[in-house]
């Protein structure tokens, strides 16, 4: 980390003498073709328009600025269209060790978000059916983006917003009670749209114990008392599950408290004190169209009954309220349209439409012997994400949903993340953390302790280009949190420590580590191996995924 640092740094004081700020956009990462250098920096092309300077003439300058201020770098050029390629000395290299040595878990962490106090919305699904493997994969990112901002210095308060009022959950209620009523005898017919599925009997089934004479009540009261009860015992069975995925939130939020404190009528009544609503055809209107949306939106019908977006313009105003400066939802795929929308109400509120970011989850296709098993929460048709841990772990599901982008379709292959081979993503990341256990038992047990913290000159014998290879990967573990959290992107992480994993296996199968007949070169490769260690599992805990000493 400390040949990033430097050349962060550096390339920062050089900027700042030209009058420029460091781009937002720039990455420092080891070029594709190592013959270019250590790293690469793209400075130059995001800087060339605002310079009035070709890019490539502005990453020479770049260069030789490294080359009078760093004493650590051999060699400094422009290349390409202007990327400034630099190569370090193999010390300063060797540095990263000793860096995370002294670092620990705290390795890769930053200040860069220090003073911005986020609320990071994720999951909120309706409490109308058990999570299933899509909310599963929301909740995934959402939990690691908290990780991962919290690691690069940002305030992050986490919530799940229920969805506890409206025609959902009044048809939650219709569901079980007609399913009461069947387990009590009675005739009943079924709407289409009602919810379907073991838990509905379930839940009938058990107010029916705990409710004498409940079949027997007036409809509505029954209905009633069916969508409260189970809208409790769903909610409960979401949070015991979010649990056991190790998924926290730190606060819960009930759209039912913002109708009872009159939350939505006072948003209705800023929002017309600034001059953005209008009545029409007995509805009332928000003008949205000007704000960046594709046309005006109804809040409150001709009938008096609201639409979701009123409650959910109430709910994202209460967050603000709350002092918030940047708000994060996680939300399905599906709501992409909704997106201008929301971002059209944050602006009616008088705060910026950047300070809203919505990350979007595709579809999960759960796979089995390569086949897809269908979902439905109406149809009861779907795979919970309990099954799923019950399945295939904790761990591997989690790795499995941060294997790729988020707004990318993903397959999961239930059987392929129950192998125990290096062909299943999870288990391929984790024995590399494994392995470099085992070697440190291995040379324990042959007199081989290193110190907490190695000194320099004993790593002087880490001059293999795998030795290189890995002391690289280890040094910009810290830019690839930055980057990640930048683009609330955690599978950037996963990416990253699949390939980490894979320069140590290779790293394994090349060079031996615990050499009797050479003690230094041992020290040395037990140093970098227990180094990379910990950045596995430092990674691995910004996923949620354990970090297992043996397998």
């Amino acid at each position: 980390m400390r040949a990033v640092e430097t050349l962060r740094t550096a390339l920062e004081e050089i900027l700042a003498e030209e009058g420029f700020a460091w781009p937002a956009k720039t990455v420092i990462a080891p070029p594709k073709d190592a013959r270019f250098g250590d790293l690469s920096v793209n400075a130059a092309m995001l800087l060339a328009g605002a310079a009035e300077i070709p890019p490539r003439e502005l990453a020479q300058k770049f260069a030789s600025g490294l080359l009078a201020r760093c004493p650590g770098v051999e060699r400094a050029e422009a290349a390409g269209p202007g990327f400034c390629n630099v190569t370090f000395s193999r010390d300063v290299w060797r540095s990263v060790v000793r860096d995370v040595e002294s670092a620990g878990r705290r390795y890769g962490a930053s200040d860069m978000g220090q003073g911005v106090r986020i609320l990071l919305e994720y999951v909120s699904a309706n409490p109308t059916g058990p999570l299933h493997i899509g909310h599963g994969r929301g909740a995934a990112v959402g939990d690691s983006l908290a990780r991962l901002l919290r690691g690069t210095g940002h305030e992050v308060h986490t919530e799940y917003y229920v969805n506890d009022a409206g025609r959902q959950m009044r048809l939650l209620g219709l569901s079980v009670w007609l399913a009461v009523r069947e387990l009590a005898g009675r005739a009943v017919t079924r709407p289409e749209e009602y919810y379907r599925g073991a838990y509905i009997t379930d839940i009938a089934r058990g107010m029916l114990d705990g409710i004498a004479g409940l079949a027997e009540l007036p409809e509505n009261e029954g209905m009633e008392r069916c969508r409260a009860w189970a809208g409790e015992k769903i909610l409960d069975g979401i949070k015991a599950d979010l649990r056991q995925f190790r998924v926290e939130h730190g606060q819960w939020f009930s759209e039912t408290s913002l109708l009872e404190c009159g939350a939505v009528e006072k948003t209705f009544s800023a929002l017309a004190d600034a001059g953005h609503t209008f009545s029409r055809d007995g509805a009332f209107w928000f003008a949205t169209e000007r704000l960046g949306d594709d046309k005006d939106r109804v809040l409150k019908k001709s009938d008096g009954s609201l639409t979701y977006f009123a409650t959910d313009i109430a709910y994202h105003h209460d967050k603000y309220e709350r002092g918030y400066t940047r708000l994060i939802d996680v939300w399905g795929a599906d709501h992409h349209g909704y997106v201008p929308r929301m971002r059209a109400a944050v602006a009616a509120m008088k705060r910026s439409a950047e300070s809203l970011d919505v990350v979007l989850i595709q579809l999960v296709t759960l796979l089995r012997d390569g086949k897809p098993l269908g979902m439905s929460t109406r149809a009861g048709t779907f795979v919970t994400l309990a099954e799923v841990m019950e399945e295939v772990g904790t761990d591997a599901a989690r790795f499995m949903f941060l294997s790729r982008k988020s707004d990318s379709p993903l397959d999961f292959d239930l059987e392929l993340v129950k192998k125990r081979s290096l062909e299943n993503p999870v288990y391929y990341v984790q024995y590399a953390h494994a392995r470099v256990c085992a070697v440190l038992r291995r040379a324990a047990e042959r007199g081989l302790v290193l110190p907490g913290t190695v000194e320099q000159a004993a790593l002087a014998c880490l001059d293999t280009p795998e030795d290189m290879g890995l002391l690289r990967k280890i040094a910009v573990f810290g830019d690839v949190l930055a980057q990640a959290a930048h683009n609330l992107a955690p599978h950037y992480v996963s990416v990253y420590l699949m390939e980490l994993a894979g320069l140590l296996h290779s790293y394994y199968a090349r060079h031996q580590v615990v050499l009797v007949d050479d003690a230094p070169r041992a020290v040395a490769r037990l140093a970098l191996l227990r180094a990379v260690g910990q950045v596995v599992r430092n990674g691995l805990d910004i996923l949620g995924v354990s970090a297992p000493e043996t397998m």
